[in-house]
């Protein structure tokens, strides 16, 4: 079975904001840090070499495959920053839709700035995430 290559590392978050975040995708990384270290109360922490995650949880697939993940991460991809949650609730969905300019995959949120976003909003899907997450993985050593 391949190992996971998602996975905490040692290198530090500032240097990897550094090399990938133009000046104001910094500024709203520095403020997803705060919201994410706020709703996990876990430090930022590198996963692999481009996810900035927050706290971890230990899934487990039907196959019997296991693995850590971060409970909530972020990423620069290029000109749009991406938020890794769960949103796959009624609760969820209703809160994207008044969320402001953004598009979403099956767990990746993507915008181009916070300024487009409610911002209490995104904290409560953030935090909705991560307790959905505490939910399914209760005894997983979720931190």
């Amino acid at each position: 079975m391949a190992e996971n290559k998602t996975k905490p590392t040692g290198v530090s978050v500032d240097d990897y904001l550094s090399a990938k975040a133009s000046p104001e995708q910094r500024e709203d990384c520095n403020a997803l840090v705060t919201l994410c270290e706020r709703v996990t109360t876990q430090p930022a922490t590198m996963w692999g070499p481009s996810i900035v995650g927050f706290g971890k949880y230990t899934y487990r697939y039907d196959t019997g495959r296991t693995g850590d993940a971060p409970l909530v991460g972020f990423a620069v991809r290029g000109r749009d920053l991406v938020v890794y949650i769960n949103c796959a609730d009624a609760g969820q969905a209703g809160l994207l839709a008044k969320l402001g300019k953004h598009r979403m995959g099956k767990s990746c949120l993507y915008f181009r700035r916070l300024a487009d976003l409610d911002a209490k909003i995104l904290e409560k899907l953030v935090a909705g995430s991560v307790a959905e997450l505490r939910r399914l993985y209760p005894a997983s050593g979720v931190a």
